[in-house]
């Protein structure tokens, strides 16, 4: 007998995983595949595709080494139209597709439908879901969106809370603009404070973008956020008076590198040209 919830699971993908039940509205079924083996190499960049040499650099040295997954944290320039993929991303970032796990950013939302969802089905095979999971060596990465409704009680933020029901903190939750931020740009985000909220104790680890710089925050909440939103596209300043900034990096051109193992993230900030200008380990209990 074929139960709702079988044909559901069925429906949406998503249910082999142990993770709980999709959105059947806006997102949460599979988008790209867990990494199965007990060590993983997470890339996490964005604010890149531009088409132009900085972006390229940046991209050499991701493809330099093995890799499994880079979690792209949005922004196709100039605003994410199917010809800005075709010629900014599929130019630059689009040599790594098979292995992105993308994000959209603000330039990409108002044409995602045209844009990035076009390009993402083209290359991965599905139209990509608003917000999504996978894992990898012992870690759950939770794709979330910071530009579809995120308040508390929305398709989104329930799908989170639902994902986040088991115990222990090895998660990392990636998007696109930061909770808090030392930037002199943007700085905070207040209305990402749902989706926080609900990471509060169940998670480790946040990555984004917005901000064209590379930084760490001292952890909040018991989490880490990184900003890693130095792709290519121009660099944004920082106030390194904050009190909460642990490292900035506003001169450089670089990327987020992570490998994971079960209970332990070790991260390093890598700049386009190879230097590695912040490390170090993050624990999590599971």
């Amino acid at each position: 007998m074929v139960t709702a919830a079988v044909l559901a699971c069925a429906v949406l993908a998503a249910c082999g995983s142990g993770d709980a039940p999709s959105d059947p509205v806006r997102g949460g079924s599979a988008l790209v595949p867990s990494v199965t083996s007990g060590r993983a190499v997470i890339w996490a960049v964005g604010d890149g595709a531009d088409g132009g040499d900085a972006a390229r650099a940046v991209v050499a040295r991701i493809a330099a080494r093995h890799f499994d997954r880079l979690l792209y944290l949005g922004d196709v320039y100039a605003d994410g139209t199917r010809t800005d993929f075709a010629r900014n991303y599929a130019t630059t970032y689009g040599r790594l597709a098979a292995r992105t796990a993308p994000t959209p950013g603000n330039h990409d939302w108002p044409t995602s439908a045209t844009g990035y969802d076009v390009y993402w089905r083209r290359v991965l095979h599905r139209t990509p879901p608003d917000w999504y999971a996978f894992r990898a060596a012992g870690w759950q990465l939770l794709s979330l969106n910071s530009e579809a409704p995120h308040e508390r009680g929305s398709a989104q933020e329930r799908w989170l809370r639902a994902r986040l029901r088991a115990p222990g903190t090895c998660r990392i939750a990636f998007w696109h603009r930061p909770r808090f931020s030392a930037g002199v740009r943007h700085g905070d985000q207040p209305d990402m404070a749902p989706l926080w909220n609900d990471l509060r104790g169940h998670a480790t680890i946040a990555i984004t973008g917005h901000e064209h710089d590379m930084q760490r925050l001292e952890p909040i909440d018991g989490i880490t956020e990184f900003v890693s939103g130095a792709g290519g596209k121009s660099l944004y300043g920082i106030d390194a008076t904050d009190p909460r900034l642990a490292f900035g990096n506003d001169r450089d051109y670089g990327a987020l590198r992570l490998r994971l193992r079960p209970g332990v993230a070790a991260y390093a900030f890598v700049t386009a040209d190879g230097r590695v200008v912040d490390r170090g380990k993050i624990a999590c209990r599971s």
